[in-house]
């Protein structure tokens, strides 16, 4: 009988998103999920042309309908051993609805639909940000309604509903990212795969280029030189860790959050990026 074909799946066809699918997708089937077909098209270019098997897919995170075609594309091609969400929307991109539905609530979906289909020994990684880490601690309450509030109620939260400024809307996206991740720990853990997030710090890509050499620079490059790390980082970086989480090195960690910032957040607390919390 022909052996199944093994299928990583990512969402989300950016730097970050192809650095870890390079690391873990050798000798399997891989399944690029993005917004933009063009851009996920672009992706599966390179990553051919680097010897991986690609098929692309229009996919909008935030719409369960999307996900579900994405759910049923993977396992047609074979079994779904690696899924890695690098999709989502910034505070400077998209209205504070729209950062909500794509980052919390569409994660949120993503988690539990692919909980359902992950192989044996399988893993899974999400990418949040180091911005959750600046939401101060939040009610018994809240967490525990971020975490375990059924998907399709997930957006009909009130303290949601209360969010007008979108960088606020991030942070309680990428908080949600990290308590689903535990809650979900236990299911994907029945079908004895692993799943965590990581919250990067500034990473240089495209998008952060962007910052970087824009209206804002000033500001981007005063937090460089604030953390411990006094640079930015590199998608690699991102990618060698999540190939830890992801490898058999990896297999007693689930259920965590992983901060890859440079010391970013520790500065923003305790060091010398206090100033930063009067604008946030």
């Amino acid at each position: 009988m022909k052996k199944k074909k093994k299928v990583a799946v990512l969402v989300g066809a950016g730097s970050i998103g192809q650095a870890i699918i390079r690391r873990v997708s050798a000798g399997k089937q891989v399944v690029l999920a993005d917004y933009s077909l063009e851009h996920a098209e672009q992706a599966a270019k390179t990553l051919e042309n680097a010897g991986f098997e690609c098929s692309t897919m229009k996919c909008d995170l935030g719409s369960k309908e999307d996900i579900l075609k994405l759910v049923e594309l993977a396992t047609n091609k074979g079994e779904v051993t690696n899924v890695v969400n690098a999709a989502g929307v910034s505070p400077s991109q998209a209205p504070v609805e729209d950062i909500l539905r794509v980052d919390l609530y569409g994660t949120s979906v993503l988690l539990e639909e692919f909980g359902k289909v992950i192989a044996e020994g399988g893993s899974g990684v999400i990418i949040s940000s180091q911005s959750g880490h600046r939401l101060p601690a939040l009610p018994h309450e809240q967490n525990e309604a971020l975490a375990t509030t059924p998907t399709d109620k997930l957006l009909e939260l009130p303290f949601l509903k209360e969010i007008n400024d979108t960088l606020k809307a991030y942070q309680y996206s990428k908080r949600c990212n990290v308590l689903r991740v535990m809650y979900e720990a236990t299911r994907w853990g029945r079908r004895g795969a692993t799943i965590n997030s990581i919250s990067p710090g500034i990473i240089i890509t495209p998008l952060a280029n962007d910052e970087l050499h824009g209206p804002r620079k000033e500001g981007y490059l005063k937090m460089i030189e604030g953390m411990p790390a006094r640079r930015a980082g590199t998608p690699d970086e991102v990618g060698d860790l999540a190939e830890f989480l992801m490898s058999s090195r990896g297999r007693f960690i689930s259920g965590a959050d992983f901060l890859i910032d440079g010391g970013c957040t520790a500065s923003y607390w305790y060091g010398d990026l206090q100033y930063l919390k009067a604008t946030h």
